[in-house]
């Protein structure tokens, strides 16, 4: 059994909200950056942050729209960030380098699911891009900016990741594509992610972990028509989201924990669910969650890690 995985004692359970984790807290003089931080959990992982002092950095494919939907929130700027286009994503770390924004969070919350198939970058197939390598191209490139008293990245994975480990044969699915696999890889690899960080960047001080939110309706299923979600289980007939699924709000709620919760400082790797650590799966049914032995292999966190360094040419901690 994996000896990180092991749930701790917490005050707070899946019906947790985002402001339930963080009451009490005050996060003046502390800066997030959040990308996709404008809708869907992202907007509650903002709002929440913000409502308890937190300066917060909404990274945004569509800035535009993006400061239309925070425009009510306090403490909350929006920058540019397609995470699709690696020359927008290093523009977008420049920016925040030059203007000496110190991240003392990062959140890796944005992301796609289950879409048509699409090239982006190299020929890249675009959940794995968008979901893990924009993401990966980011917080490496601000590695420079955290404070060297300590900083945590958050990557928000998701019992997606149930349905494909990293397919080292063709992870770019050159030989057919399958959007449901294609999906449970990039959420296999936001996990080996903060594996890999959690161990690359434990030097200087940053703490890193992954989270399944859990089941939530969010523009994040727009590309399923109202009978397809139906069909899938995840609506009743009035188009209601069905018992069990998670409010906006609790969705964020392990989020904002993992990127703030002081009994989490010595679990860094861990993979994060229904505000704890969860358990190793122990069955394939992703309503119970938990999480597959190949979402925290040390050796394939080293392996992809390598990989995407070699992808995209960035890499904080060896190749530049």
């Amino acid at each position: 059994m994996n000896s990180i995985q092991r749930k701790i004692n917490t005050e707070f359970s899946r019906i947790s909200t985002a402001d339930d984790v963080l009451a009490g807290q005050d996060l003046t003089g502390t800066t997030a950056l959040v990308t996709g931080g404008y809708s869907g959990l992202g907007y509650e992982i903002s709002r929440s942050l913000s409502s308890v002092g937190a300066r917060v950095v909404v990274l945004a494919r569509r800035p535009e729209q993006a400061r239309s939907e925070v425009a009510d929130l306090p403490g909350i700027e929006v920058r540019a960030c397609d995470l699709s286009d690696p020359s927008s994503v290093r523009s977008c770390a420049r920016e925040i380098l030059e203007s000496r924004i110190t991240p003392d969070i990062i959140i890796c919350n944005a992301g796609v699911m289950a879409c048509p198939e699409l090239r982006v970058g190299s020929g890249w197939e675009s959940q794995f891009a968008i979901n893990h390598l924009g993401h990966f191209v980011l917080v490496n490139l601000l590695v420079p900016a955290m404070p060297a008293n300590g900083s945590r990245v958050v990557a928000v994975s998701s019992a997606g990741h149930f349905l494909s480990g990293v397919r080292w044969d063709d992870i770019h699915f050159r030989n057919g594509y399958d959007r449901w696999l294609a999906y449970g890889q990039a959420k296999t690899a936001n996990a080996l992610f903060a594996v890999q960080l959690a161990s690359a960047g434990a030097s200087r001080g940053i703490t890193a972990f992954s989270v399944h939110p859990g089941s939530i309706l969010t523009p994040l299923q727009r590309h399923f028509s109202a009978s397809e979600k139906h069909d899938l289980g995840w609506t009743t007939s009035n188009g209601d989201a069905v018992p069990g699924f998670k409010t906006p709000s609790q969705g964020a709620a392990t989020t904002v924990w993992a990127a703030t919760a002081p009994i989490l400082a010595d679990h860094s790797g861990a993979y994060l669910q229904d505000c704890n650590i969860a358990d190793v799966a122990q069955t394939d049914d992703m309503s119970v969650g938990g999480v597959k032995p190949w979402a925290t292999d040390r050796d394939d966190a080293r392996r992809l890690w390598a990989l995407s360094a070699e992808m995209t040419g960035v890499d904080a901690f060896g190749r530049r």
